[in-house]
């Protein structure tokens, strides 16, 4: 069978949906198209989300997949000492990510989109040279999908960015490995109203093990780790668990999975390609979150794919690479050199940044603010007399 369309999504995670809703408003035929039975399982995420980007991108707060809302966050050093932000509104919510997916994938439905689940992707087709759309199998049965335009947004192993020679090759040490329960907590006391994050070497190695509350009793709690350590995160979770007397025998959920931390594509589009959302790294490479990124990366794609097709210039769309990069690619590539900075830290400079900072440090951090944080950390007396840390603190100035 054969299908023509404007434009065809592979993967409707987070990045998929936005831009086929997006595009499907301007009037474009859009079909995207995703290999999952269901549309949103399995999930591999914390949940976690902020308020803003609800207003920023055009999602409706429907209360059918938030789980919770939550007010701030809690870091916790190895030692134990705990840096608090707390906000008189709402900052976030914690979502049902099954829904929430499948309510984005419904979004862009109504907008116009075409969408397919159970349609895999097995390659491209090309026609005298150039890429004309997708091979896919549709429950089993050849399809063949021709677009103007073909977006990749199927992930952190995408394999159609790769089909069509981008160089997606992504170092081992440029991966996370996370591990996570969604579990009932006793006998150990949290704030439902927050987030809270637990760093330390012997903790999570690069990483820190999260609770992000979604009942007053029910929470994800989970790791990520340096995907390249010769132990799992799994290891390191259930070490972390029963050291602080959590019971692991009231196990809703398990996810597993791996999060881009860093190698950001150069590439971003090749001939009439477009790749978004993890499939790119567009990852947070200090906290492992890709959702926000991902609709940043969506919204500015979808207006260049729009610019491309409107004025029948495919070469348009390389405007999406350049704006990404100046803008977003930027950012995250400074979050990215505050993360290989912190990875050099000691248990013992861990305990004296978390000593060091306020609640106003903190809320900079979460807003990507690093150098003045860093500006500040570096006159405190704590901080002067850890000469490792100075330097370090010094060279990400």
């Amino acid at each position: 069978m054969e299908l023509h369309y404007d434009v065809v999504v592979v993967g409707a995670g987070i990045a998929g949906p936005i831009l086929s809703r997006n595009l499907a408003k301007k009037g474009y035929s859009v079909l995207m198209i995703d290999k999952k039975a269901e549309i949103g399982t399995p999930k591999r995420c914390g949940e976690g989300l902020g308020i803003e980007a609800f207003k920023k991108y055009d999602i409706p707060l429907d209360r059918r997949f938030i789980n919770r809302e939550i007010y701030g966050a809690a870091i916790y050093s190895p030692s134990g000492y705990r840096l608090e932000i707390r906000y008189d509104r709402v900052a976030g919510v914690i979502l049902e990510r099954k829904i929430f997916d499948k309510m984005l994938a419904y979004y862009a439905a109504k907008a116009g989109a075409d969408v397919m689940a159970k349609t895999e992707a097995v390659g491209l087709i090309r026609k005298e040279g150039k890429i004309a759309g997708v091979k896919a199998k549709h429950e089993g049965e050849p399809l063949e999908i021709y677009a103007d335009v073909i977006v990749a947004a199927d992930g952190v192993e995408s394999r159609v960015a790769r089909w069509a020679g981008i160089n997606s090759f992504l170092p081992p040490h440029e991966i996370d490995s996370a591990y996570e329960y969604e579990m009932i907590i006793e006998n150990f006391e949290f704030d439902p109203d927050l987030i809270h994050l637990y760093f330390g070497n012997n903790i999570a190695p690069r990483g820190y093990v999260w609770i992000f509350p979604k009942d007053e009793d029910r929470a994800n709690v989970g790791i990520g780790i340096n995907g390249d350590n010769p132990k799992t995160a799994k290891y390191y979770l259930e070490k972390w668990l029963k050291e602080n007397n959590i019971k692991g025998t009231k196990i809703l959920e398990v996810n597993v999975g791996g999060v881009p931390v860093g190698g950001f594509l150069k590439e971003l589009v090749k001939d009439n390609v477009v790749v978004v959302g993890d499939a790119a790294r567009q990852v947070n490479p200090m906290h492992g979150g890709g959702m926000a990124e991902a609709m940043e990366a969506a919204t500015i794609a979808s207006k260049w794919i729009d610019k491309a097709l409107s004025e029948e210039n495919l070469e348009l769309l390389k405007g999406y690479t350049e704006e990404w990069w100046a803008g977003e690619g930027q950012k995250l590539l400074r979050i990215l050199k505050v993360r290989q900075i912190s990875e050099k830290l000691s248990d013992d400079e861990l305990d004296a940044a978390v000593q060091a900072l306020s609640g106003a440090d903190a809320e900079k951090i979460a807003a990507g603010d690093y150098k003045e944080v860093f500006k500040a950390l570096i006159k405190h007396p704590r901080i002067l007399l850890k000469p490792k840390m100075l330097k370090l603190l010094k060279e990400a100035l």
